[in-house]
This record gives structure tokens, sequence and C-alpha cells, in this order.
């Protein structure tokens, strides 16, 4: 088992956070993960992405090679694009549908979605609506977290095990909340496949 994810965003939304959760709950099953740098996070609004690379073996380089991602798990949909030239034929992009526009001459989220279209069933997540379904627009990295989470290659007991260990100092109610914005995640992923 190997799956290589490029996780994608801008500073700020919570990308340390998805590695930090995925990294764990690697961890707790027995696998190996190798993270590459996470490049950007100094500045909120700037581009962030980070390579995981996830496996039941010896892992010999940090870096995913261009068109082996089988996944590309991102927060802000331009980013998603960003990535493309790394996605495996096959490999999947689950992304969040909100722009975050940062930069002169963003195009048009229908031209991005139409771009995302042409890949292998993207899922696309309107990230902040499930949040705030769930308790709060703060969670959508959470949301995403959950949208991806059979993509990952790790069951999610231990990936809400992980949200549980990493959030425990914040107390029970932002356990709690990030558990349930996991859970949303997941539900829009299965109900997507069911109707596609």
């Amino acid at each position: 088992m190997q799956t290589n994810i490029i996780l994608a965003g801008v500073g700020g939304q919570g990308i340390l956070t998805i590695a930090a959760v995925i990294d764990l709950a690697a961890l707790q099953s027995g696998l190996t993960i190798r993270q590459a740098e996470v490049h950007g996070m100094s500045q909120r609004g700037g581009a962030v992405q980070s390579h995981l690379r996830i496996s039941d073996r010896e892992i010999y380089s940090d870096l995913i090679a261009e068109g082996t991602a089988n996944l590309i798990l991102s927060v802000e949909p331009l980013e998603a694009l960003r990535y493309l030239p790394f996605l495996a034929t096959e490999g999947r992009i689950v992304t969040s549908t909100e722009s975050f526009i940062n930069m002169e001459g963003y195009p048009a989220i229908e031209e991005i979605i139409n771009e995302l279209h042409r890949t292998n069933q993207p899922v696309l997540v309107n990230a902040a609506e499930l949040a705030r379904k769930a308790g709060s627009p703060r969670t959508s990295n959470m949301v995403m977290l959950g949208a991806a989470a059979s993509l990952t290659g790790i069951v999610p007991e231990k990936i809400e095990s992980s949200i549980e260990q990493l959030f425990r100092a914040k107390g029970a109610d932002i356990v709690a909340m990030n558990i349930r914005a996991f859970r949303t995640g997941e539900a829009f992923f299965h109900h997507q496949a069911t109707v596609s």
C-alpha cells in the first residue's frame, strides 16, 4: 500500500492541521509517513503546499514525482489546479469550491470548475457551508479531511482518534466540533459517490 497526497491551499486555511492529523493517524496505523516541507505558511493568504507519502514499507523520498499523486486535497480550488501535473491518471482531487482571491486576474470559478471536471471524478465540496452546519466555519479544514478520508488509505477511526488527540488541549467541545465536521465531510463524500 502506498498513497501519495498533495495538500494545497493558502496560509491560514488549516493545511498544517490536516497534515498533522494525517501524520498522527498514519503512525497510529503502523504505517510509514514522509512529509516534505510545507511551503508558504509564513504568509497568511500565500500559497501553501505539502507532500505526504504514506506506505506500509520504507519510503526513500519525501517528494512526490509528477504524475504519481493519488490524491490532491485542496482547501482552495485554484490551488488544486496548480498541482494537476502531479496527479496520477487515476488520482483524485478533493477540493473546496470556495475561492480565496489573493491575486490579480484570478480566473472565474466556473473556469476553474470546468478544468477540475477534466480530472477523474473530482469531489467538489462547499466546505464553508458544511462547516457552518457542523458548528463552526473554522472547521472547514476538518470537513475537507473528512471528504478525502476514504482516499487516504487510513481507516476513519484512526483519523478521528488523531483529531481527538490533536485538539484535546482545547477542550471536549472543540474536539466534538472538529469530529462532527470530519464526519460531515465523510458523509458528503459517500453521498456524492452514490449519486454519481
